[in-house]
């Protein structure tokens, strides 16, 4: 299949893919006659499964090492499971910073007189000290 195919079948766009290859993380492909890439069935599958991993907030480094692990299939996951254990830790840090963020944000609401902007407490907030 050609680029073009390729990104439809996988929902990323031809300059990914490409960007994907200069990265290393998915292998060039032989060219035909034109000089068009020829992509097969395993550049999809890989494809698909850095998809999959960006989708679920993985870095490209980590997508990497994934990759890597993958290739391996004898070796034991506890590499993998350290992967995706520090990959759950670091979101359960976001969702804490983000509830922080919301309470601070609903308390300011909850402050709001709702009269002027120059009583606003949310615009205060946000102004420099």
């Amino acid at each position: 299949m050609k680029i073009g195919d390729l990104a439809r079948a996988t929902g990323t766009r031809v300059e990914t893919i490409r960007y994907y290859e200069a990265e290393g993380l998915l292998p060039a492909p032989a060219r035909n006659g034109g000089n068009y890439r020829i992509y097969e069935s395993a550049h999809l599958d890989r494809l698909s499964f850095i998809r999959r991993s960006r989708d679920l907030g993985f870095t490209l480094d980590q997508v990497r090492a994934l990759l890597r692990l993958a290739d391996d299939r004898g070796a034991p996951c506890c590499a993998v499971d350290a992967l995706a254990q520090a990959h759950v830790d670091a979101i359960d840090r976001k969702l804490a910073d983000l509830q922080a963020l919301r309470s601070e944000l609903v308390l300011r609401l909850d402050a709001c007189a709702r009269e002027t902007i120059a009583d606003c407490r949310i615009i205060e907030a946000l102004l420099p000290r």
